[in-house]
């Protein structure tokens, strides 16, 4: 393995911190942006769907410029936007002050997922195993770090910009030094996509369904535990204020520990039977929050589903550079926006069905949604066929020969 490849893995981990860092200091310290700028509550959802859906057209803009530009000047130029727009957040004083900040973090965001995930890829491949995992896992302790920044911007009752300067001024120059050593790889655009696939537009985008289809069920699950998991524990199971605050807080170590280790699983068992196990652990989970009798059962439910959830979204998108070899930057982009999709759905859905019945039945419908992984588990095998149904290398002169393993 050579130096450049290490330091670009080594420098790609590191945009992956910051940006789980940025991005948890945005979402947990919500009331104080709420409280700072009179933000009613009628409001505060339009807002807060903006940044997603901008997001999304971040990332369809990020498939068209690296058609022309390579992915590592995308990520190199989106993330100190995110950056310097958390900055904007805290240091704003007028409304239009924050939807202009807002609207600069969702449109970056956007962009610097689609490209630190095509960089993800390209290094995997390079790498010739399974790594993806380990990025995700990084980005994990980042919004670890970030949520316990905000923890104590909160107790101490700290102004956002404080809160949020420091982190802006380690992070953002840690972040432009550390750009000199990205390593693109060498997959295409959308052409490519095309030309590999030898047929029209609408071919790749079946191809490229069943893995769109997961993503969302996988950030559906995501967006329940951290939207409802603090509500549920107290205000369904009956746990203190104090306790409701700890199963998001479990859900995100269990998700960092699932990672660290789930690149060894892959290498050893295959990335089909590592999907299927999440899907079935993370279904095993929400069935335990439904029914759990407490608290404490209901605890160990969000930490299965972090263990469970886990490995879904990394395997998701290192499937589709498998799929499309030559194009998976351009594949990568587009699933990229239906983490967007599942993260709009899901809280809504899981607060209108606890409304309209009960939240123990909201919580039985992301269970369903990813069990339907399962459907789709081939998807992610070593080598997909041309339809998206994959199957394994059926032998070592084959491995040898491919370009498209892990």
């Amino acid at each position: 393995m050579t130096d450049v490849l290490r330091r670009g893995r080594a420098s790609l981990a590191f945009g992956f911190f910051a940006q789980g860092v940025a991005f948890a200091l945005l979402v947990t310290r919500i009331p104080a942006i709420q409280d700072r700028y009179g933000v009613s509550d009628a409001l505060l959802p339009a807002f807060l769907a903006a940044v997603p859906i901008l997001a999304g057209v971040g990332s369809v803009t990020t498939e068209r410029l690296v058609k022309r530009i390579p992915p590592s000047r995308v990520l190199r130029w989106s993330q100190p936007v995110v950056l310097l727009a958390l900055f904007g957040v805290g240091a704003g004083e007028r409304m239009v002050e924050l939807g202009l900040a807002l609207a600069a973090f969702g449109l970056a965001v956007g962009a610097l997922d689609a490209s630190m995930n095509m960089l993800g890829v390209s290094l995997q491949r390079s790498y010739g195993r399974s790594i993806m995992l380990s990025f995700h896992a990084v980005y994990s302790l980042g919004g670890i770090v970030g949520a316990s920044l905000a923890w104590v911007g909160a107790h101490w009752d700290l102004a956002l910009v404080v809160s949020y300067l420091p982190v802006v001024v380690v992070l953002l120059p840690a972040a432009l030094v550390g750009s000199r050593w990205y390593v693109d790889g060498g997959s295409g655009g959308v052409g490519a996509v095309v030309e590999e696939a030898g047929e029209g537009g609408p071919v790749v985008f079946r191809m490229l369904l069943p893995l769109c289809l997961v993503m969302t069920f996988a950030y559906i699950g995501d967006s329940t535990v951290s939207n409802w998991s603090a509500k549920y524990l107290q205000d369904v199971l009956g746990s203190s204020e104090q306790m409701a605050t700890v199963p998001y807080n479990v859900y995100m170590v269990t998700t960092l520990l699932g990672r660290a280790i789930g690149d060894f699983g892959v290498r050893r068992l295959g990335a089909v039977a590592v999907v299927r196990m999440g899907a079935v652990v993370a279904a095993v989970g929400f069935a335990v929050v439904a029914g759990a009798p407490g608290a404490w059962v209901g605890m160990l439910g969000f930490t299965l589903l972090g263990l469970g959830l886990c490995v879904l979204v990394p395997q998701t998108f290192a499937a589709a550079g498998r799929l499309f070899p030559g194009g998976s930057d351009a594949a990568i982009a587009r699933l990229n926006v239906f983490n967007y999709v599942g993260f709009l759905i899901g809280s809504p859905l899981v607060g209108a069905l606890g409304d309209a019945w009960n939240y123990r039945g909201a919580m039985l419908v992301p269970m369903v949604l990813v069990l339907v992984t399962l459907v789709y588990a081939r998807s992610f095998a070593a080598q997909p066929d041309r339809y998206g149904v994959g199957h394994e290398r059926p032998s070592t002169a084959d491995v040898g020969r491919g370009s498209n393993g892990l």
